[in-house]
């Protein structure tokens, strides 16, 4: 038998629909795949196998009662911690949530539920989704499973590692400046930013709510389309979800033609720029000859303008702070969080208890982005700061408005290097927020964004990601574009790329 953990989740769905294997199969190979594997790597902070397993049999009894069940019914999953799952910890890979078990679903865990996937388990993260590495995870970092010694990109490299190194064929992320994106460059997977309010938040540990966005990372852009089109669609529940249809973005993955499709190329991320001294030769040469490929393909290649772009990384390096201070001071030792007694007070005050539980629970990245938001929110500095921030992203969406009349979709590379080597960066937290600055654009805009990966660097052999960008509500066009290039890709290799792993090991 075909190793069921290799298979894409379309593959595994279409195998269980006929019956030719089970939901407990699959899912045991997954949770063997694992225990092989996950100590290498450290994709997982909790597995819950026997849950899963659960799941998977009561899918395994419907389909053998004859039963109606969604398209992806016993396919596993994998959830960031820091989506909320009743009776299963949630730590955000933070200790001030250390334990915490949540007595409600978010609202995409319940309808994942709903339809019937097994929850593998919860991946690892930088601490409340602050970071670029998922080296600021409280529980210890994640590896990359194309190199153990790099990064797998953050804060979601949990999810990105558990689906690079087949541990499991689909997962959630949540992207607040590239959390999703940036982890799919860095490990040879797909990840998508849906359109801001395209998928619930309801249940999602808030950073920066007027950021923060679930999507799906997969290893195809068909998969990425099944999960993203289960999870999005309106909720009451959630004020920012957007009322309308959700877009159809598994027919446009299907549809995968390019020909007349206009393309644009954004000239401040076309090599450097916006504060970065070049991106790397290898991620610009895969860049260039996707881009190639388009053309061949039938689309139109122009180059565009977007002026307000090198004011991005500054004004979201305002907005995520400020909001994240004002979204975490729920952690405070009385409402939410561990609580920690301070050293040598025989009865300390409210204040004393909230400063030790605080200073104890939270990593030194959070503390630094609670200090620079709570400065820019202070009397006398909102204003120059946080208000100026907003200005700019009227700005910016304003640039990508004009940009969509001239084309339907935008292309950059999703991130200026390949994955670097553990602890490279962490003495230098500037240099680690420039390697957000291709995907936090979309994220202060509120448009949608998907990486895909195109090759490997010719210096170190690791995965480039190429990120396409369409305006509001227009997820459908990420999905169209980006399986036609994935196509032309995979018969120019003769294959997936992830199959041009160098660590069978583990990508094996």
């Amino acid at each position: 038998m075909t190793d069921l953990t290799r298979l894409s989740a379309a593959e595994l769905a279409a195998r269980l629909t006929r019956k030719e294997v089970s939901s407990v199969e699959a899912t045991q190979a997954q949770l063997d795949r694992i225990a092989a594997v996950d100590g290498d790597i450290h994709a997982f902070l909790h597995v819950d196998a026997e849950g899963a397993l659960a799941t998977a049999a009561d899918i395994d009894a419907r389909r053998a009662a004859g039963e109606g069940l969604h398209g992806l019914a016993g396919v596993p999953i994998a959830v960031k911690d820091i989506v909320a799952t009743k009776g299963m910890p949630t730590t955000c890979g933070s200790r001030i949530l250390d334990g915490w078990i949540p007595p409600y679903d978010a609202t995409i865990t319940q309808r994942i539920k709903a339809a019937g996937l097994p929850i593998l388990g919860k991946t690892n993260m930088d601490e409340f989704a602050m970071g670029s590495s998922t080296e600021h995870s409280a529980y210890g970092p994640t590896r990359n499973p194309w190199d153990r010694t790099r990064i797998p990109g953050g804060s979601g490299g949990g999810s990105a590692a558990a689906v690079a190194a087949y541990e499991a064929a689909l997962a959630i992320g949540t992207d607040t400046g590239g959390s999703i994106r940036q982890p799919g460059a860095l490990t040879g997977t797909v990840g998508v930013k849906p359109t801001y309010g395209g998928v619930s938040r309801y249940g999602l540990v808030a950073l920066a709510s007027s950021l923060d966005q679930a999507g799906p990372v997969t290893r195809t852009v068909l998969d990425a389309a099944l999960l993203h089109e289960l999870m999005g669609g309106h909720d009451p529940m959630d004020s920012t979800s957007i009322d309308a249809p959700a877009p159809l973005v598994v027919s446009a993955a299907r549809r995968a033609d390019v020909k007349g499709l206009r393309i644009g190329i954004v000239s401040e991320l076309n090599g450097g720029g916006m504060g970065v001294e070049g991106f790397q030769p290898g991620v610009m040469s895969r860049f260039h000859e996707a881009v190639e490929l388009l053309t061949s393909a039938g689309a139109e290649v122009v180059e565009v303008s977007l002026p307000s772009l090198e004011y991005a990384l500054a004004a979201y390096y305002l907005v995520m702070p400020s909001e994240a201070s004002s979204n975490l001071a729920r952690f405070d030792a009385m409402r939410y969080g561990v609580r920690v007694p301070p050293a040598g007070a025989d009865d300390p005050s409210a204040e004393q208890v909230m400063a030790s539980s605080r200073d104890a629970g939270f990593g030194d990245e959070v503390k630094r982005r609670i200090i620079v938001g709570t400065y820019a929110l202070s009397s006398g500095y909102y204003e120059a700061y946080y208000g100026s921030a907003q200005k700019v992203r009227t700005l910016l969406a304003r640039d990508f408005a004009s940009a969509f009349e001239q084309v339907d979709v935008l292309v950059s590379p999703t991130s200026p290097t390949t994955a670097w080597t553990l602890g490279d960066k962490l003495d230098d937290p500037l240099s680690m927020y420039l390697q957000d600055v291709a995907t936090i654009p979309a994220n202060l805009a509120g448009i949608p964004g998907l990486s895909l990966p195109v090759g490997l660097a010719e210096e170190d052999g690791l995965p480039v990601g190429l990120q396409f960008l369409a305006p509001q509500k227009a997820d459908d066009r990420l999905y169209n574009a980006a399986a036609a290039l994935e196509k032309l890709l995979e018969d120019k290799w003769g294959g997936p790329m992830l199959a041009q792993a160098p660590d069978l090991e583990v990508a094996r």
